[in-house]
């Protein structure tokens, strides 16, 4: 390493040290609100916004001219782009995640021992949390918007690609904060983008309290190897779509439709496609056609192919992978148990549905598979925090930790304990 290599490290481990510091101190006053401040305070975020959207939809197009001139993949570029209704929403869900139930301070357990004690469990705050992610700047209101709920600080790093939306989403909540007389370090972006600040950030054992990383696969596993801090991962979502013996042909098709290809880009949008042979020779033929005249690419094995014309050969790779965009494996299993199997080799974890009129199929689906959301007779798209009631999500966690699924304000809180006695000690020789 060069000396003047040796000086920039030095220089981003110092800044984003300091960064995380006073967001660490603006996270103590923002922990001290009351459930009315912090609700009044995310509805002048939500006016902010919503006043300030012209400007912040100038920035994303400055966003997605650099993106189309780089040659950005079509998903990126549409995880990327902002709109006045994509506007609207993310106004909606801080307005919403600002009407939650506020879970600071929840009781979640009362019990009193024989001994007097009175227990609790209460939930607080987590303090410092990192959130590292690429493209969607949505993810800029969301996660400040939950975390601020949760009584947390929060420090965004978005990617280059979204840096122009970012910042203009930023000033937007800064504005608020202000306006609150609350600090601005509170929600903090860091507009380093050099991987050398990341990792320094990554590092911070002593004040940040999670890291939550966003994105592909090469972030994800970037920040899971470089982290000495706890990390809660937004992996792949590899989601299937199993069509069950049993399954209503019409309820099937309409669930592979919307699941594909409304938003092929979302982490929650199918990528492969599992059909019983009972049902294969009739609902294959049809579902192909519809998403076929939808611009989607079919890839199956052997069984579909003799089915369908016009559709590739999937190999193994393409049942790992998450596509997010209109591509689709398909392949024909003998029963609901090889579909299981399917989905425990290739599946992320994330999201999967079945499609089935058979109640004991679907209960035996839904405990046979420990992803973190499984939907019976419902599309994939229901697999988001909006959809599921939190207002909003920080992320769909497929880490088995206190969090795991898509994460609400209440998963950016921890339980503890409180104990209160009227003098009571555990020994004996204690006692007076």
């Amino acid at each position: 390493m060069n000396a003047a290599t040796e000086t920039r490290n030095e220089s981003a481990s110092a800044d984003i040290r300091g960064l995380a510091f006073a967001a660490r101190a603006a996270g103590a006053t923002v922990a001290a609100l009351s459930t009315s401040a912090k609700r009044d305070a995310l509805y002048a975020m939500a006016d902010a916004l919503a006043a300030r959207s012209m400007g912040i939809l100038a920035a994303n197009a400055r966003d997605i001219e650099a993106a189309q001139a780089k040659g950005l993949a079509a998903a990126m570029v549409d995880r990327l782009r902002l709109d006045p209704a994509r506007i609207e929403d993310i106004v909606r869900a801080v307005k919403e995640i600002a009407d939650l139930p506020d879970p600071v301070g929840q009781v979640t357990r009362r019990e009193q021992r024989a001994n007097g004690l009175a227990i609790e469990r209460v939930r607080i705050p987590l303090g410092l949390i990192a959130m590292i992610y690429e493209s969607r700047p949505n993810v800029t209101a969301d996660a400040a918007a939950l975390c601020f709920h949760a009584g947390n600080a929060v420090l965004l790093r978005g990617g280059s690609e979204a840096i122009h939306s970012n910042r203009a989403i930023a000033a937007a909540l800064h504005a608020a904060l202000r306006a609150h007389g609350l600090p601005e370090a509170a929600i903090t972006l860091v507009e380093d983008l050099s991987r050398e600040t990341v990792m320094k950030l990554l590092q911070l054992t002593d004040i940040v309290d999670l890291a939550i990383p966003r994105g592909g696969v090469g972030l994800i596993r970037f920040v899971a190897e470089h982290a000495r801090v706890p990390v809660i991962k937004h992996y792949q979502g590899v989601c299937h779509l199993y069509v069950d013996a049993s399954a209503d042909p019409d309820v099937a098709l309409r669930l592979a439709i919307d699941g594909k290809t409304t938003r092929p880009s979302a982490c929650n949008a199918l990528e492969t496609l599992l059909v019983h042979k009972d049902v294969a020779p009739a609902f294959l033929p049809r579902v192909a056609q519809a998403l076929r005249a939808r611009g989607v690419e079919l890839r199956g094995d052997d069984v579909s192919r003799a089915l369908v014309a016009q559709m590739s050969s999937a190999t193994e790779d393409d049942y790992a992978a998450e596509y997010l965009d209109l591509i689709l494996a398909v392949r024909v299993v003998d029963g609901l148990d090889a579909a299981i199997a399917h989905i425990r080799r290739y599946g992320s974890d994330h999201t999967e549905v079945i499609a089935t009129r058979d109640a004991a199929a679907a209960e035996k689906f839904v405990h046979a598979l420990r992803s973190a959301v499984v939907l019976v007779n419902a599309s994939s798209r229901f697999s988001d925090g909006g959809e599921l009631g939190l207002g909003a999500e920080i992320g769909i966690s497929t880490t088995r930790l206190h969090a795991y699924g898509p994460m609400g304000a209440e998963s950016l809180t921890i339980e503890r304990y409180v104990v209160r006695g009227d003098g009571q000690v555990r020994h004996a020789e204690s006692r007076i």
